[in-house]
């Protein structure tokens, strides 16, 4: 299992995940290799909207597009600090390009650049803003998996852009052929 890289993929959380941090989340990977693995969870929206963060960061969002479009809780590590997913990946001051889908390439982007051309209606097409990040170290993503935790699917931008947040996880599962609620929490090793 160590060779495997799960950039670009989405981590599903089985059933019997304890961590309420990621209790019935779909993760999207945005980096894995030999030092670890970055994530962003897509389905967490907090009660929080574009518009309030942008007030908050004294930035004037111009547009009416994404003002209602919520922030999400995106895992536990710094989430005092925003992140942006978005499409196509354009170039930022500090962006992670995540090898992506037929509109080209994901973008990871936790510069403020990305925020301000928001406020001007020239940024990206497609976005979710989250606070924090999930992050797990060198080999814990691929013991965590060993152990059931995780089901994993290659990702869709579909899915992380045009489907609604609570109706994500049950799309992701969809492409694994899998209905969500017919999941068990029992763990069974071939």
């Amino acid at each position: 299992m160590s060779s495997i890289n799960l950039t670009n993929h989405f981590l599903i959380a089985m059933p019997n995940m304890a961590d309420p941090y990621f209790s019935r989340t779909l993760t999207y990977v945005c980096e894995h290799n030999e030092q670890g693995a970055l994530g962003i969870v897509v389905n967490r929206p907090i009660d929080m909207t574009l518009q309030a963060l942008f007030e908050r960061l004294s930035l004037s969002l111009k547009s009416s597009t994404f003002a209602d479009a919520p922030v999400y809780f995106g895992g536990p590590v710094q989430t005092d600090r925003g992140f942006v997913l978005h499409l196509p990946a354009g170039e930022w001051q500090a962006t992670i390009k995540v090898t992506g889908g037929a509109a080209g390439a994901v973008g990871l982007t936790t510069s403020k650049d990305i925020l301000e051309a928001v406020g001007r209606g020239e940024g990206p097409s497609k976005l979710l803003v989250s606070l924090g990040y999930a992050g797990w170290s060198a080999g814990q993503i691929e013991h965590e998996l060993k152990q059931n935790a995780w089901l994993t699917v290659e990702a869709k931008d579909a899915i992380l852009f045009d489907v609604p947040a609570d109706e994500r996880l049950p799309a992701a599962m969809q492409l694994l052929g899998i209905d969500y609620a017919q999941l068990t929490d029992q763990a069974g090793h071939a």
